[in-house]
Order: structure tokens, then sequence, then C-alpha cells
């Protein structure tokens, strides 16, 4: 069910065990021919497929499209929210629902950038509900929410910025928004010196904003890769529907 058709007695009739999905994504460049707004598209894409499958079971928040960009802002459109704002921002949504009595909660995440600052937020604020013990709080991003895809058609073994995998999904989902790709060169998704960290800006890795190959995209893998990255969240989301009954 979606929160935002609800009135607040419909909300406040349902069970305290509903497990509640807030999607947060983002609205930041995608490299010179994909949309400002591919994260929230993408995972508003997958979410709609999720209430689809689990709509008498889990609670969707709308989605959240501000999310933790500030690597992007050298290339205009990006809009961000400053790292500690967006912290906050994510532990105040999180805190209203459990303020409204609801005792499961997950974050499913649509951009690379959130992955970090999610998981802080929820950190942080398990330390201040320690007194809670019957609260769970999850960070899921929808592309690490299970298994790979093994298609061997796929030039790229994992997600990237703008590259084969995002490129192919909006090719499917909205052909009319994505530019000339065919000139576009192969960016390498390695960092350097992994497995060490590099505290990065995305002109430090690529000057055109893209990660990846997104030449290889079509719409067919766009296709695929979002029935298998549904099926892994749906998955993922039944585990925790089944943890709630189990109280």
């Amino acid at each position: 069910m979606q929160l935002f058709e609800m009135t607040w007695p419909q909300v406040q009739d349902l069970s305290p065990l509903m497990p509640v999905v807030i999607p947060i994504a983002a609205l930041e460049q995608h490299g010179p021919h994909m949309p400002v707004f591919t994260d929230s598209l993408l995972l508003g894409e997958i979410s709609r497929r999720l209430e689809e499958q689990l709509s008498e079971q889990v609670l969707f928040a709308p989605l959240m499209w501000l999310g933790n960009s500030e690597h992007h802002l050298d290339f205009p459109g990006t809009l961000t929210a400053a790292p500690r704002t967006y912290l906050d921002l994510l532990k105040d949504v999180v805190r209203n629902f459990l303020t409204h009595g609801f005792r499961y909660v997950i974050l499913l995440n649509g951009h690379g950038g959130n992955m970090v600052p999610s998981q802080q937020a929820l950190f942080e604020l398990r330390q201040e509900k320690r007194d809670r013990d019957d609260i769970r709080m999850y960070s899921a991003t929808y592309w690490e929410s299970g298994d790979a895809p093994s298609d061997p058609s796929f030039r790229q073994t994992k997600m990237a910025h703008a590259g084969e995998w995002e490129t192919s999904m909006i090719l499917h989902l909205h052909p009319h928004l994505v530019g000339e790709i065919s000139e576009l060169e192969p960016m390498t998704q390695k960092i350097p010196c992994a497995p060490a960290q590099l505290a990065w800006i995305t002109k430090d890795r690529s000057p055109l904003g893209y990660i990846g190959d997104p030449a290889a995209a079509t719409a067919e893998k766009g296709a695929k890769l979002l029935d298998h990255f549904t099926g892994n969240v749906a998955a993922m989301l039944r585990l925790i529907i089944d943890d709630a009954n189990a109280v």
C-alpha cells in the first residue's frame, strides 16, 4: 500500500509490525546522455513493482528524491543536501514512523552516494533508541540486495554510475530520455589502490560524469536488470515480513 493514498485513520489502523519501506534516491547528473532524475526514475519503478507484489504486506512511503550528491556538484543540474543535513533528514523520517508506532523500517536506496549515509543514519538512530528491543531498522541498496546478474551479454559485472546497467534500464523505461551513446568510450570502474577507499569527486574519475560502458546498453538488458533487481529486493522484503510475523 502507498502512504500518499491513505488517510491518517487508515494509517493508524495498520499493524505496528507492518514493514515500512522508504525509497531514497537522488537528482544528479548522469553523464551527457542520461536525465538527472535517473536514480529516482529507476528506484521509483522498482518500488512500484514491489508494491504490486506486496501491496497488503508492506507500507511504501513516497520516494525521497533529494540525496547525498555533493560529489557530482561540478556538473550542472545536480541538487544535493549537505551530508550532515541528509543524515539528519533520514533520521527524522525514520523517527517519524517510529513515533507513529511502526517497528520495522527499511531505507531502500537507489543511489551510490546514499549508501554510507543511510547506514550511518540508522546506526546513530539505533544508539539513540538503545532502550528499545522491539524495533528493527534496515538499509539496503537495490542492486546489492541479492545475487548479481550473470547474463553473459553484460560487459559490466557491477553497477556503475550512468554506465551499461543504468543506461539499459532507462532505455527500457524511457528511451526518449537517453541521448546518443554509441560514441561514448568506456570509463574504468576500478578505483586506484583498491581495496583502500579513495575519497573522490566525480571529476576525479570521469570528465564527462559517467563510469562504466554506456555504449553497451540496450533496452533488452534493461528489462532483464529490472526484473532481476526487483526479484532480489522482493525476496529480501519477504524475509523481513516473515521476521515481523514471527514476533
